[in-house]
């Protein structure tokens, strides 16, 4: 067992999944959010605000090196919405479905030619000696209908430049090796490394 533990801030289990699988080249033990710390209000007005303001309360309640990203959307017709309130965009309690049905009603007759979008994530890294935050973003187009199963969020309708497929389209490995997450996390990990 690894003597490097760190806590992952959050509870979607997708995340998590694709968080452990990114960082499994390093000999950590990544746990998941004690069930003893309380879900966070996301209030900041960035990416950043939030990823920190979710590791803060992780490392506060756990004790231990903790980790959390905030992601957004940004799609440059609607002057970068849904941005930090992707998850949201819908309403408070939506779902996948809801924000991507949202998304595509906002973008419908809207040109190919103008439907460039980029992902964005943001990690935070929180200890009892630093904060530190690090960036990771994919350049893309909005499609007009949701192509493939796999992933979540808006992973349907994402197609990253260069790719001839959606994320939902990709194998696990495939987006790993290519997305927005993965980016930020690989700096990350080179963080990491000057740690363990």
């Amino acid at each position: 067992m690894s003597s490097f533990s760190l806590v992952l801030a959050t509870r979607n289990p997708h995340k998590v999944a694709e968080v452990r699988a990114i960082l499994s080249v390093l000999d950590l033990d990544i746990r998941e959010l004690p069930d003893q710390c309380s879900p966070v209000d996301e209030t900041g007005a960035t990416l950043e605000a939030n990823a920190l303001l979710k590791a803060r309360a992780a490392f506060e309640c756990s004790g231990l090196p903790s980790v959390a990203d905030d992601t957004g959307l940004e799609v440059y017709y609607l002057l970068g919405e849904p941005g930090v309130r992707s998850a949201r965009y819908a309403g408070e309690n939506a779902t996948y479905d809801d924000n991507v049905r949202k998304l595509l009603w906002a973008m419908r007759g809207v040109p190919e030619r103008r439907r460039y979008a980029r992902f964005r994530t943001v990690v935070a890294y929180v200890d009892d000696r630093q904060e530190i935050t690090l960036e990771g973003k994919v350049e893309g187009k909005i499609l007009e209908q949701p192509r493939g199963v796999n992933g979540f969020g808006y992973d349907p309708v994402f197609r990253p430049v260069g790719s001839s497929k959606s994320y939902a389209e990709m194998s696990e490995d495939e987006k790993n090796s290519v997305s927005h997450r993965a980016a930020a996390l690989r700096k990350l990990m080179d963080f990491l490394r000057t740690m363990i």
